[in-house]
């Protein structure tokens, strides 16, 4: 459906989210009007495949094992809190002097973010249950730990390549630019104003602590409430062990689960199954944390049950927000959501405005569907041609959709990076969204001009 009614289900959802502050009802309400369109105006028929479509995410294995990696996580934040080795961990790296001031708590959070640009996920889960207790100690907001981690990870993973997502890039370029698909991504690296800026935005928000808009508002809110009440310190090893057992975990199993044709052990990591990886990792790191907590005899297991149930409800709501934003990913790629927003670019636009305006339509796209790699599955396939034609760099062109996918990503309420983001960093997902905008907006709009100015100069 290539009409302007295919982009209404988004735009309902984010104006929703926005009005009632409500991102589950906001999500039914999208998907709803989605079904209403599919249906030709039938509330009836709508009504059952708003149900339907809900049910049907379970059918993709990989979103199915990222929902039960919500849970999971849920579970294992739980007992490592519970047992006391995350203060304990926090305790430890106060007495060592690498955490005595603002500067270096966030610091350390955008450096893990960045060290570990294998998986995002995990990433942003490690950085922020690090961090969590830190800022806390700083009163320093949840808003602003989510903002670095997830102003960290994405970008970073873009511009590294090294991983998932440079796997995935690279399997797009090689259709349109057959034998120079590496040479391209390495090319467009320097030329990703978007991502490259962003992490100027978190060096400078790290370096002088200083927060804008309305960041500096929950920061403000957070001196007056104060933050909450820590369990005591007991052994760091209950944080540490689980944690490295997440990570190294994650790394084996994306080698397992890797092309065993690859060659080098990096490129068979890269060419592994994430959703496979994190789950797995997850349910590795939690019966470790469960062991290693029965064997100290910290918890009786009748206790470490209710301490994962607890865990798990508590980010109950994440992961229907995540099951929503599945689904309604799903009405709008049968709409051709994505599509229709590439169309409306067109061929027919001056070169020099070609890079902005893809920029912009991969910015709609990630945000109104909630994925920066459908995103690019849509652009880089029109892009690509449309650089060759017009006689532009595919490097630039490529940079502009990478770059606008990410922009995308990070100013949509139905991101699932956006949401993990918000898991990990213990952050009221709106609060998260609506703190990290303004941000996401400015480094947006100086990348378009910065794509205008340099199109210009081709």
């Amino acid at each position: 459906m290539h009409s302007w009614l295919s982009i209404l289900p988004p735009v309902i959802a984010i104006a929703v989210a926005i009005w009632r502050k409500e991102v589950i009802l906001a999500l039914v309400v999208g998907i709803f009007s989605a079904e209403i369109i599919l249906a030709s105006g039938n509330p009836l028929t709508a009504f059952v495949e708003t149900a339907e479509r809900c049910v049907d995410v379970f059918q993709s294995a990989g979103d199915t094992r990222v929902l039960l990696f919500g849970l999971l996580v849920g579970a294992l934040l739980e007992l490592i809190r519970a047992s006391g080795g995350v203060s304990a961990f926090v305790q430890r790296l106060t007495q060592s002097g690498l955490t005595k001031s603002r500067r270096q708590v966030s610091w350390l959070a955008s450096i893990i973010g960045m060290l570990i640009f294998v998986e995002t996920s995990m990433s942003c889960l490690a950085a922020g249950v690090v961090s969590q207790p830190l800022f806390d100690r700083f009163k320093m907001s949840r808003a602003r730990l989510a903002y670095l981690v997830d102003s960290t990870c994405a970008p970073v993973s873009v511009l590294v390549l090294l991983n998932g997502w440079g796997a995935y890039i690279l399997s797009l370029i090689e259709p349109q630019l057959e034998g120079q698909a590496v040479a391209i991504m390495v090319q467009s690296i320097p030329l990703n104003f978007y991502a490259l800026l962003t992490l100027a935005a978190v060096a400078y928000t790290a370096t002088t602590t200083r927060v804008h808009g309305p960041m500096k508002q929950a920061e403000l809110t957070l001196n007056i409430a104060g933050s909450e009440s820590v369990e005591a310190p007991t052994q760091s090893r209950f944080m540490i062990v689980p944690m490295i057992v997440l990570v190294g975990g994650m790394l084996s199993f994306m080698f397992l689960t890797g092309d065993s044709e690859a060659t080098g052990i990096l490129a068979r990591i890269t060419s592994g199954s994430g959703s496979r990886s994190v789950l797995w990792a997850v349910f590795l790191a939690t019966v470790t944390a469960i062991v290693l907590l029965k064997v100290h005899g910290r918890f009786k297991y009748p206790e470490m049950v209710q301490l994962s149930m607890k865990g798990m409800g508590h980010l109950l709501p994440v992961v229907i927000i995540m099951l929503l934003s599945f689904a309604i990913g799903a009405a709008c790629k049968e709409l051709q959501t994505g599509p229709y927003v590439a169309g409306m670019v067109g061929d027919f636009l001056p070169a020099f405005l070609v890079a902005p305006l893809l920029f912009i339509a991969a910015g709609f796209i990630s945000f109104t569907t909630g994925t920066s790699w459908g995103t690019f599955a849509i652009l880089i396939p029109v892009g690509l041609p449309l650089a060759a034609s017009m006689g532009l760099p595919p490097a630039f062109v490529l940079a502009s959709v990478l770059g606008g996918g990410v922009f995308g990503d990070h100013c949509s309420p139905i991101s699932d990076t956006t949401i993990i983001s918000s898991l990990a960093s213990g952050c009221d997902h709106l609060e998260h969204v609506k703190t990290q905008l303004p941000y996401a907006l400015t480094v947006g709009v100086v990348s378009v001009a910065l794509y205008a100015l340099v199109g210009l100069a081709l």
